[in-house]
């Protein structure tokens, strides 16, 4: 069986018709995946100041200036005088 002019120009023309829409697929796929990876960037860009504030808030929460009023007012702890310093050496620590 032989092909005809007109049967050659049909397979090519389903062979464009069938790459033109693989193309057209691939396309659209890439358009949907370029779309969903700038939301993505936008959401980590997003969580990553929140968490540069949390981690601000915590470093001040940490800092003396906070903790020792909290611990002043809430424990009823005070920050030792000189006087009340004293340093304990450590066995087999002394001079030789």
């Amino acid at each position: 069986m032989r092909f005809k002019g007109r049967h050659w120009a049909a397979v090519w023309l389903v062979t464009f018709l069938a790459v033109t829409w693989l193309v057209y697929a691939r396309q659209t796929a890439a358009i949907h995946d370029a779309g969903a990876l700038v939301e993505i960037r936008a959401r980590r860009a997003n969580l990553e100041g929140h968490r540069a504030e949390l981690e601000r808030r915590i470093r001040t929460e940490e800092s003396r200036a906070v903790l020792v009023p909290r611990a002043q007012t809430k424990l009823g702890l005070h920050l030792p005088a000189d006087s009340e310093i004293i340093l304990v050496p450590l066995p087999g620590n002394g001079p030789p």
